[in-house]
């Protein structure tokens, strides 16, 4: 695949990164506090723990579907990018004044209700700003950015409960710093360029095709095969939760799990840049089947490997996989899909895989709990092989 490498990124894609960032470290200074938020001061059980974080999580599944749906019928992307920033950064430090656990709830809800308003026009609003043979580099930068604020978010949070004794409230107020420093680039920084398409929706001219005919071609193309690979890779991939528990299983402490944690964000970050600019030299098809042969090693290495030392070291490794497949999954369906149709497409895409977390979490605890983890693990090998078959099936795309 041809890449240019007098190729700079545009302003817009640095913008839209930055605001990932500071509204990433917002997100996680308050993430790994949720827990003890809730269990220690609202007297949350663990069902009610389960239940908060499961219908946040599908509350943002389904609207990335909705949005992406919405961005490509008034051809617009910064009003909704806006609109799902402004209400996380809004709902999320409010939390820290909830007094029942019911009230978290919902305000947990409408917060990744926020991320899943602003994540498809979000994706389309990157495509419209970078040439199609950039896309990667331009995925694997906003990518790297949104982990930068996934390593440095908890650390804060640290550093303000130890260094000025914060309570948790007060973390949970002090979150709407960074967030308000992402409204500012997003606002000021990102321009939305018009994308000159055909509407995909309204009454063809004379000679034009209507949306129907657009979206059968959509049906017709690889992105369906893609589509149902990536359901299939993500009903083996649950939560990664999961792998804490195992450090935990071989011990890990809990200060040693936020350390590590920390770092695995880090090698996220440096992976998914590289990984973003190799997807534009390589090709994605070759990146994505490279990526989830990786996480396939990396799971058979968690089933069989003992001790803490070689699975601490396994567990840092598994940070590479983000950046073989992530960004190479973004730039494909860029590839496939026509340009007024692409919020659509990263709607649907999105919005199926993270359907699947539930389910997969919930099939890999109940065979780790009646069988063993080793089964577990290797349950998310054999599906991640089987989601490497598909996708050597789809051909190349082209836009």
């Amino acid at each position: 695949m041809k890449h240019s490498d007098r190729k700079s990124m545009p302003l817009t894609v640095i913008a839209i990164g930055l605001a990932s960032f500071f509204a990433t470290f917002s997100s996680d200074m308050i993430y790994p506090l949720l827990p003890l938020f809730l269990s220690s001061m609202l007297g949350a059980g663990a069902f009610d723990l389960g239940l908060v974080e499961g219908l946040a999580d599908a509350a943002a599944s389904a609207l990335k579907v909705i949005s992406g749906y919405l961005t490509d019928k008034v051809k617009r992307r910064k009003p909704f990018v806006i609109a799902g920033y402004s209400l996380s950064s809004f709902v999320r430090p409010i939390i820290g004044m909830s007094g029942a656990w019911p009230v978290v709830l919902w305000l947990r809800s409408l917060d990744r209700a926020g991320h899943g308003i602003s994540s498809s026009p979000k994706d389309a609003l990157i495509v419209d700003a970078s040439d199609h043979e950039f896309s990667g580099h331009a995925f694997g930068f906003q990518k790297a950015m949104d982990y930068g604020g996934s390593v440095l978010g908890p650390l804060a949070a640290v550093f303000l409960l130890k260094r000025f004794e914060l309570s948790l409230r007060g973390v949970f107020l002090f979150s709407a710093l960074p967030a308000a420093l992402a409204m500012i680039f997003l606002i000021f920084l990102v321009k939305e360029k018009k994308p000159k398409m055909p509407d995909a929706f309204d009454d063809p001219s004379p000679g034009e095709e209507s949306g129907e005919k657009v979206a059968e071609k959509i049906a017709g193309s690889g992105f369906r095969l893609l589509l149902f690979a990536g359901i299939i890779f993500g009903i083996g991939h649950p939560t990664d939760t999961f792998l804490l528990l195992r450090l935990n299983m071989a011990g890990m402490d809990a200060a040693g799990s936020a350390v590590f944690w920390a770092v695995f964000n880090f090698i996220k970050v440096l992976s998914t840049y590289v990984g973003g600019v190799a997807s534009d030299r390589i090709g994605p098809k070759s990146m994505i089947i490279a990526g989830w042969m990786y996480y396939a090693l990396m799971y058979l290495m968690f089933a069989h490997l003992q001790g803490k030392g070689a699975l601490t070291g396994v567990f840092l490794l598994y940070g590479v996989y983000f950046g073989l497949a992530g960004p190479a999954i973004k730039a494909w369906i860029a590839s496939f899909v026509p340009q007024n149709l692409i919020g659509r497409a990263f709607g649907y895409y999105d919005g199926a895989i993270g359907i699947t977390t539930l389910p997969s979490s919930l099939l890999f605890g109940l065979i780790w709990q009646k069988w063993g983890y080793q089964y577990a693990f290797i349950t998310g090998v054999a599906f991640a092989l089987s989601g490497c078959i598909f996708i050597s099936l789809i051909k190349e795309g082209e836009r």
